[in-house]
């Protein structure tokens, strides 16, 4: 369509955004759309829109924000989690103008890498972004349900009762057979946590991402989304954590899911439970809160990730992410 034209969106689209969006998908994400846009014009570094103009109409409009640490990761990559065309404007190259637009944009910030996820039972959108030029990444997404851990817990009958052993969260007197967020002390995260996290994270990777952490933390203090991040203590010190979101739009999803970008143990107390605690009390937190799935992603080949996480219930998506270099 060549009298289409293209630019970044504007706190005024939220209308028709939502518009276009219901008639895409059937049902209205407007509280989701308002706290993106919202979010897009407060750090333009970190979100990248487009909007595709026919006329003084909008027909287009794509979303794209900045990751850089999580999952793992340490390069700057950008990720299209929303996108839709008017179904009157589609099969025009509307969808094709928006992500060039896009990399455009990209590349001027030195970014060069993309990502997305798609259903892999979605065959027309996977042989769309197929065209696009992007290929099955070496991530992972594995899932799980919000239901209680199960947790198998040896019983020391010969523990002497003064050992050490404190039931943090449960006062029934079963401090030998509780849960392994009963045994060490989970809490939610705050911002004088960011130096003990900070901390810990350079002793597993060796590397200084105080930068990454601080914009991490900005969102546990209450940007887009709703944080459900956790601390775990042990003698009086912070010893592990764990990073998630519960987000209600990306990738095309109506309903609540976690994501958990982030976990870290101090390698001192690897073996101590710490893990198995924190993602016990984040599963307590997120049924709480109604939502019923947690996902995150893992490197295929980060095999004690995937071997834990695989432990404590998570299976393999029906969600592929596809990845473009450019």
């Amino acid at each position: 369509m060549s009298n289409i034209s293209y630019r970044s969106l504007k706190p005024e689209d939220l209308d028709r955004v939502v518009e276009i969006d219901v008639t895409v998908g059937g049902r209205s994400r407007q509280g989701f759309f308002e706290k993106r846009l919202a979010a897009a014009q407060a750090k333009p570094d970190d979100f990248f829109t487009c909007a595709a103009m026919d006329g003084d109409k909008l027909v287009g409009f794509l979303f794209s924000r900045v990751q850089q640490g999580e999952f793992g990761g340490t390069q700057r990559v950008a990720i299209i989690d929303i996108a839709g065309v008017d179904p009157a404007a589609q099969g025009k190259g509307v969808g094709k103008g928006l992500q060039d637009g896009l990399e455009t944009r990209l590349k001027k910030a030195g970014i060069t890498n993309l990502r997305t996820q798609v259903e892999w039972t979605d065959g027309d959108l996977v042989g769309y972004f197929a065209a696009m030029g992007f290929s099955l990444s070496p991530r992972t997404i594995i899932e799980r349900d919000c239901s209680a851990l199960e947790e198998e817990v040896e019983v020391d009958i010969d523990r002497p009762v003064d050992a050490g052993w404190e039931d943090h969260s449960d006062s029934n007197g079963d401090d030998f057979a509780a849960l392994s967020r009963d045994r060490v002390l989970v809490r939610s995260m705050t911002e004088e946590d960011l130096a003990s996290v900070t901390r810990i994270d350079g002793k597993l990777t060796g590397q200084d991402r105080s930068a990454y952490y601080q914009s991490k933390m900005a969102e546990v203090m209450g940007e887009t989304g709703i944080r459900v991040s956790q601390i775990a203590e042990m003698d009086g010190a912070v010893v592990g954590y764990v990073m998630a979101r519960v987000d209600y739009g990306e990738f095309g999803r109506a309903e609540p899911a976690a994501v958990m970008d982030t976990i870290g143990v101090h390698p001192a107390y690897a073996n101590d439970g710490i893990g198995h605690a924190l993602l016990s009390q984040l599963l307590a937190n997120l049924s709480t809160l109604r939502v019923d799935t947690i996902r995150t992603q893992v490197s295929w080949k980060n095999f004690a990730l995937l071997k834990f996480l695989g432990d404590c219930g998570f299976a393999p998506s029906q969600r592929l992410v596809l990845a473009k270099e450019f």
